[in-house]
């Protein structure tokens, strides 16, 4: 029997998945979250086979859970569930020690086999993100402006997509105002942008905001 965890801050996702996982004979709901650290702290205090994960949750973004996640229980293979397009997060998410990216509108289709793949010992790839990671070994290939982001970077423009200050995102993240205001300076120039309203337009084009704290 694979044990799944559920994190989505969506109840009526958490109610779907719940019910498409307890249909399936080899698998059970053992739990649901709805931020990161419920998350956190259900991976310290109980075992599970497989963490389905939500990119978008309040507080910490899926990026940071999956990074801390993969400290606290490196064996636990993930499976990020999110709405946004595979070009979007799929190659950062799978580089941060995802087992898995899969697009909630193929949910329905394909979850249940994405969780008995990573569950063997496998990563599970759809064909849009096979090209994707096929395109990062050709020389030359296309990036957006976003991939070339640090992790750190990519957070930071995200809460100041949300119109956060640079006060409140060290607060928030630990860091001094010094810090994010280099990291800033960074983003304004991988991004080629001037400002952070202009951080914002880029970030509501490619949909991006995620987060809010």
């Amino acid at each position: 029997m694979i044990d799944v965890y559920i994190a989505d801050d969506h109840e009526i996702v958490r109610k779907g998945l719940s019910t498409l996982i307890n249909e399936t004979w080899d698998m059970k709901l053992i739990g649901e979250g709805k931020n990161g650290h419920e998350v956190l702290k259900t991976i310290c205090n109980e075992t599970c086979d497989v963490l389905i994960l939500d990119i978008s949750m309040p507080g910490m973004n899926g990026l940071e859970v999956l990074k801390q996640v993969k400290h606290l229980k490196p064996g636990l293979p993930v499976l990020i569930l999110s709405m946004h397009p595979e070009n979007q997060y799929a190659r950062r998410m799978l580089k941060a020690g995802a087992a898995g990216y899969l697009n909630k509108e193929s949910a329905a289709t394909e979850l249940v086999k994405a969780i008995r793949k990573i569950y063997n010992g496998h990563k599970y790839i759809t064909g849009n993100v096979a090209e994707l990671l096929a395109d990062d070994l050709m020389e030359g290939s296309h990036k957006s402006r976003h991939e070339k982001l640090s992790d750190r970077e990519f957070e930071i423009m995200q809460f100041i997509a949300q119109g956060k200050t640079v006060s409140q995102i060290g607060d928030f993240l630990c860091l001094s105002v010094k810090t994010v205001s280099t990291h800033r300076h960074h983003i304004l120039e991988k991004l080629r942008l001037d400002n952070n309203a202009q951080i914002i337009c880029y970030a509501l084009k490619h949909d991006l905001v995620e987060m809010e704290f």
